[in-house]
């Protein structure tokens, strides 16, 4: 029988409807009853591509016993942390201050009446293994110390809570005029430290730092760490390594080895409009490499097949597990994208095989479990022979052609088994569509059209801007998600941020005003409900939607996301040169104050910021011709803006730098040496 999460839009909410558990959403009514009852909270959160949500819904979530124990002595409540990333954030942070480590799925239990933590975790197994305990004798415990340890638990209550609320209220640091080069160096050259040391573990895209360190190359700064050596590398990473799908384009999340073999094969919306945007910049920078175009192009190719809906907008995710036969119980990891080495000498002729082996690892020991997952071992353009071999590779998974327009999603684990697929049964996509994640994919397509002019690309993210304008707004009011059709969830401080971004990036690469005009209208949105008046800066949630969170928080910390506040002020700094309103300057400078002290404490954390802090330091207006735009847009100029106007006849351009503007340029060599002046002077 199922639960009431089975009445809920969150696909990752709905593949929990059938579990034993008496799940609530989070919502008024389900805190109101923990707290009538007296009885702790166990809040689960995830998210439908997450692997190890899959295996505890799978495991711990469908036992009876387990079930039986939750029931009787806790109010289960699961949260998607795509729709609330505000509840997310505040309890993963809880957790890594308890534990000193996090991750989903995030299971965390709350007092009632406050709801405070006082105990928190991740996967749990049904039985002991892995060196964790059974989720049982966990939740038995628990239950024990809640009722019999009330002091105790109070004082480690109010001792968490302290902690959460002083990291929420951060003490300013360096004065205005401290937020100078000499800062800023500090985080450029830590970025490029950070993506240039030797992996041990897991390997991650991190690209708020590869962007802020690619942002070094210009000042040519002595450091113990090249900062265009370390971004190249990335790039090849990116591009060659097994993270990135050869076949059928797109890339995964990250690769659990160092050397970016072996992916955790989900696909996520945000990762790819991030990679799309570096690699693109990469190009801009000078770094003319083949395989970075290809994986753009393909990636472009991939988003428009599988992950752009009838209506414009773009999917979230593509699940890492997928379904080998309708008669599986359970779906196994990666096996959409892996091959076995017979498999490819069959499919391909002796020369192509031959080629592929000298190209790829190609083995026949394979390098994932047997498997083998195609990685390339060397750069520049693949060869006839090679593209015409992976296009095999690509009938054999998807059972048509390599020119497919579009391949349909699978919206849940029955329609993957029943669809009737002509070639391998694909992973669950989950079609919501995010605010803030289709505004990295927006971005990352304005870009890559601002470098190679492929209308596609465009056209693909003015599509998606138009269907957020058109649907996401609500008496007035901005949303987040949509299901269906259906917008949901006001929008959170990213969405607002990433959104504005988007909508500048397009304003940029075509000047058409319309995208400005809208860019400015949100930002009055957001200042009226997110901006903080007494603290500066973004919080995540508006005002009128916080009255459920312990804390209220402004995330400057960044992730696999950007932090909003960091692009928020990148954003307030090009609207001040493009507008000629220094109001928009005057709240990029609070919000720089506001998060100074972390910049200078923990550069590490937040390079985001530091971005906005080079935007601040370096902003430069370009007004120039259309005919001289499309040129200066291709380059690679971090910190500039452009207008096209009509110029005096003896002018080509004028650079301004901040405030300030240079005598117009009478030629294009003096424009460009104007505006490589700007991007590092002082």
């Amino acid at each position: 029988m199922s639960n009431r999460l089975a009445q809920e839009s969150s696909l990752y909410l709905r593949k929990h409807a059938e579990n034993p558990i008496d799940w609530w959403p989070w919502s008024q009514e389900a805190l109101e009853k923990a707290k009538a009852e007296n009885k702790p909270i166990l809040l689960s959160i995830g998210y439908s591509s997450c692997h190890w949500c899959t295996v505890m819904e799978g495991e711990a979530f469908s036992d009876n016993a387990i079930a039986q124990y939750i029931n009787a002595n806790f109010i289960p409540i699961k949260v998607d942390r795509e729709e609330r990333p505000d509840i997310d954030s505040i309890y993963m942070q809880a957790l890594q201050m308890m534990s000193g480590q996090g991750g989903w799925p995030l299971n965390i239990f709350l007092s009632p009446d406050d709801l405070v933590p006082f105990y928190g975790g991740t996967y749990f197994p049904v039985e002991p293994r892995y060196g964790r305990p059974g989720f049982l004798q966990v939740l038995q415990a628990l239950r024990r110390h809640y009722d019999t340890e009330t002091e105790k638990m109070q004082s480690l209550k109010e001792e968490l809570l302290g902690y959460m609320q002083q990291a929420a209220v951060l003490q300013t640091g360096v004065e205005t005029q401290g937020l100078d080069k000499n800062l800023l160096r500090r985080g450029l050259e830590t970025s490029a430290g950070v993506i240039d040391s030797d992996g041990q573990g897991a390997s991650f895209p991190m690209i708020p730092y590869t962007e802020l360190a690619l942002r070094g190359v210009r000042f040519n700064f002595e450091s113990k760490s090249d900062p265009k050596q370390a971004c190249s590398k990335r790039g090849l990473d990116l591009a060659l390594g097994g993270i990135y799908d050869h076949v059928g384009g797109g890339f995964h999340r990250y690769t659990v080895d160092p050397t970016w073999t072996v992916p955790h094969f989900e696909k996520m919306l945000y990762d790819n409009g991030q990679i799309v945007e570096y690699l693109a910049n990469l190009w801009s920078a000078g770094l003319k490499e083949a395989a970075f175009e290809r994986a753009i192009a393909h990636t472009v190719k991939w988003l428009k097949r599988e992950m752009t809906a009838p209506e414009g907008y773009f999917y979230a995710a593509q699940d890492a597990d997928n379904f080998t036969t309708p008669e599986e119980a359970e779906p196994e990891e990666g096996a959409f994208y892996i091959w076995s080495y017979p498999e490819i000498a069959e499919l391909l002729t002796p020369q192509e095989f031959a080629e592929i082996q000298e190209q790829f690892t190609v083995t026949p020991g394979g390098n994932f479990e047997g498997k083998i997952v195609l990685q390339r071992r060397h750069p520049g353009k693949l060869t006839k022979t090679l593209e015409a071999a992976l296009e095999k590779l690509f009938e054999a998974r998807y059972g048509a052609k390599a020119g497919l327009e579009t391949f349909p999603p699978a919206r849940n684990n029955k329609e993957a088994k029943t669809g009737n697929w002509p070639g391998r049964i694909p992973p669950v996509t989950d079609t919501k569509m995010i605010v803030a994640w289709n505004s990295l994919m927006i971005s990352g397509l304005a870009r890559a059209y601002g470098v190679f002019s492929k209308e596609e690309y465009l056209s693909l993210a003015g599509g998606a801007a138009n269907f957020i304008l058109d649907r996401q707004f609500i008496d007035g009011r901005f949303h987040r998600l949509n299901y269906d059709g259906c917008p949901s969830v006001l929008a959170q401080s990213e969405d607002y941020a990433l959104f504005i971004k988007a909508l500048l990036d397009l304003h940029q690469v075509t000047q058409a005003r319309f995208w400005m005009k809208k860019a400015i209208q949100l930002q009055e949105e957001f200042d009226e409900f997110l901006w903080s008046v007494e603290l500066g800066g973004y919080y995540n949630t508006a005002k009128d939607a916080s009255s459920d969170l312990i804390v209220r928080e402004r995330s400057y910390v960044d992730n696999a996301t950007p932090a909003p506040n960091g692009i928020a002020i990148a954003n307030l700094v090009r609207l001040a040169m493009l507008t000629e309103n220094l109001e928009y300057l005057d709240r990029a400078e609070q919000t720089l104050q506001a998060f100074s002290s972390i910049m200078e404490r923990s550069p590490q954390a937040c390079p985001g910021l530091f971005t906005g802090l080079d935007w601040y330091l370096h902003c430069t207006l370009l007004r120039t011709t259309v005919n001289q735009l499309a040129s200066a847009i291709a380059q690679y100029l971090p910190t500039t803006v452009c207008n096209a106007e009509v110029m005096p006849s003896e002018a080509v351009g004028l650079v301004c730098q901040g405030l300030t503007c240079l005598q117009p340029a009478q030629t294009q060599d003096q424009m460009w040496e104007q505006l490589l002046q700007s991007q590092t002077r002082g």
